[in-house]
């Protein structure tokens, strides 16, 4: 596996510093950190990192807000949620900002680490605890007559393939080898996708692609 960078985003000085001695010790490279939400949108930009673990709560701007403005402006950025809360507000509210990931601060380094390199390669790893109040919520969504479902009809064929894929669990990269395309081509599809459905993350994308009967 190639080498994964990672921007750590945390108000916390002694929490970044001991979260980029845990990622660099299991070979992670830590390009940048941040104090606080602006900081970890600008450091974003100017580092282009594979994976952002972002703290929900930090000074000028949350996390929430922080992972909104950073998926608006690049929708294939992956972002792990780190955080002391386990309550369904802050798991619903960081899912529908665009987060891959929503990992506890007590939890073991390790899965962290393993949550950060699944992240690299577009895909997620929830508690069960957590992935099931998520699907327990989107089953209630799911009851509601309005959503981005209702503007599926406004994509082209191939993104309804590259949908059906996401749902499926597959990397951009698996993707585009099964399409025989680009990895570039399938982030440009991505970002029509997410920009017709008017949705920013690929959990969303995925639930669309079950509703419409496109995965069984």
């Amino acid at each position: 596996m190639e080498e994964i960078s990672v921007l750590i985003a945390d108000d916390h000085t002694i929490v970044r510093k001991g979260l980029r001695r845990i990622l660099e010790e299991a070979g992670i490279n830590v390009v940048a950190e941040a104090a606080d939400g602006i900081e970890a949108v600008q450091k974003a930009t100017e580092f282009q990192p594979d994976v952002i673990l972002m703290d929900v709560e930090m000074p000028h701007m949350s996390g929430i807000e922080a992972t909104k403005k950073i998926k608006n402006d690049n929708p294939n950025a992956q972002v792990v949620m780190l955080t002391i809360h386990d309550e369904e507000q802050f798991l619903f509210e960081a899912i529908k900002a665009g987060a891959i990931a929503y990992v506890l601060k007590d939890r073991a380094p390790q899965e962290l680490i393993e949550s950060i390199k699944m992240a690299s390669q577009g895909l997620s790893l929830l508690q069960p605890s957590m992935a099931s109040k998520i699907l327990t919520e989107f089953t209630r969504l799911g009851k509601k007559k309005k959503g981005p479902e209702y503007l599926y009809s406004n994509l082209s064929n191939r993104e309804r393939e590259i949908l059906r894929l996401i749902a499926q669990g597959m990397s951009n990269k698996e993707i585009a080898k099964e399409l025989f395309i680009s990895d570039k081509t399938v982030k440009n599809h991505l970002r029509n996708i997410f920009s017709k459905l008017h949705i920013n993350d690929r959990t969303t994308a995925a639930v669309i692609a079950i509703r419409e009967g496109l995965v069984e």
